[in-house]
């Protein structure tokens, strides 16, 4: 018996939608509760590998021997059925070599719970950005692959999927590694999928501070050309070895993407490389890294090059040479335009701002939105901008 023949506490027309979605699924498994339950020693703390933006994630072994990361909707999250549903749609049709595999899921009673490969080795934000105790030895021809991989997976979702799918969550600790250090891209619940005739997503904003993209952040329109964005940031974090804010460094040097900048202009950009290499990789490659994630978070959108341009600048068939690098879209510059204030911003109120803005967001929804965590949001679909982001 599945799982959705347990949905009497849910009310009608949420179950209406779970099988209208559901009933078109192909190549998922749906599970019982009392199965996973089973598979997690009843979800056990010692079995508890994570903790998402939506709730735990407990490591599980399945009734056929395969071991699965089982992902479990929290009472108290705000994801409600359209976001479970979101992401079952949107993995469950497509496979690539750094997406997650999607095992299948159980939406029993008020349980919302999906079924994942299991990864080894945790997420980037755990094992390389210093959240977590980690033996992992991150040498530049694992970093190579790292950015390549994950830049080859938003490529495929961006631009081989249809419709195309922006996934609007971009961050460290949504890229999951195997045994191999291969990445896979992670946590779906807050994907959109565009509309042949659309251009843009207009929505209430969802992500992590940080990564945001300023015209998302702003007016809430999210592109394509946002997701470059945050895989920008992502780009700068992996060849530094450093999130995108530490408040334990001078305030000058706090946010990664200005400090990139300012290093930028002046020459200077070895200096952001992890320092953990121990001079042990290419200084060239490593500084073009820092220069494509630069271009990645160009202010302007038509600026930023699409992802399968990203993958043949990593890979060297594009040279980056001659490319305009302007100054990026900066977190400081939210405040420049939201009061009006000149463009220098202090440290202390770009500190202040993250505050601010986590502050606004919970008249939107009360689960806030800080750095490092995630908030969900509504959208429309609407045709402003050019095709081509």
């Amino acid at each position: 018996m599945n799982c959705f023949s347990f949905l009497s506490c849910k009310q009608p027309h949420q179950v209406d939608e779970l099988n209208e979605v559901t009933s078109g699924i192909q190549g998922v498994n749906f599970y019982s509760y009392k199965e996973l339950r089973v598979a997690t020693d009843d979800f056990s703390p010692v079995n508890k590998i994570g903790e998402g933006g939506f709730g735990p994630v407990y490591k599980a072994k399945l009734k056929n021997g395969n071991m699965a990361a089982i992902k479990v909707l929290s009472a108290k999250s705000h994801q409600g059925v359209r976001e479970f549903l979101t992401e079952i749609q949107v993995i469950s049709d497509i496979e690539h070599e750094n997406l997650v595999k999607l095992y299948g899921c159980c939406a029993e009673g008020s349980h919302r719970i999906l079924v994942y490969n299991y990864l080894e080795n945790n997420s980037l934000a755990h094992c390389l950005l210093g959240e977590g105790h980690s033996s992992i030895q991150f040498n530049w021809g694992t970093r190579r692959r790292i950015c390549t991989g994950v830049a080859r997976g938003f490529a495929y979702l961006h631009e081989e999927v249809s419709p195309h799918i922006i996934h609007r969550d971009i961050k460290a600790s949504n890229i999951l590694l195997d045994r191999d250090l291969t990445p896979k891209i992670s946590d779906f619940g807050l994907a959109k999928m565009i509309p042949p005739e659309a251009t843009h997503v207009s929505t209430r904003v969802a992500g992590t501070i940080g990564y945001l993209a300023p015209e998302y952040a702003i007016r809430g329109q999210v592109t394509r050309k946002s997701d470059v964005y945050s895989y920008g940031v992502l780009l700068i974090e992996i060849v530094t070895g450093r999130s995108n804010r530490n408040t334990r460094l001078p305030p000058e040097e706090q946010f990664l993407l200005e400090r990139t900048w300012q290093l930028y202009e002046k020459n200077e950009l070895e200096a952001l490389i992890d320092t953990s290499l121990n001079g042990d990789f290419d200084i060239e490659e490593a500084c073009k890294f820092l220069k494509i994630g630069l271009l990645c978070t160009q202010d302007s959108l038509k600026l930023r090059p699409s992802m399968s341009t990203v993958v043949k600048m990593l890979t060297g068939e594009t040279s980056i040479n001659g490319s305009n690098i302007t100054k990026p879209g900066l977190i400081s510059d939210f405040m420049d335009i939201n009061n009006k204030k000149p463009p220098k911003t202090k440290p202390d109120e770009v500190n202040d701002l993250y505050n601010f803005i986590s502050s606004e967001t919970e008249n939107f929804d009360s689960s806030g939105l800080t750095s490092g965590q995630t908030t969900q949001a509504t959208m429309t679909f609407t045709s402003l901008y050019d095709r081509s982001i």
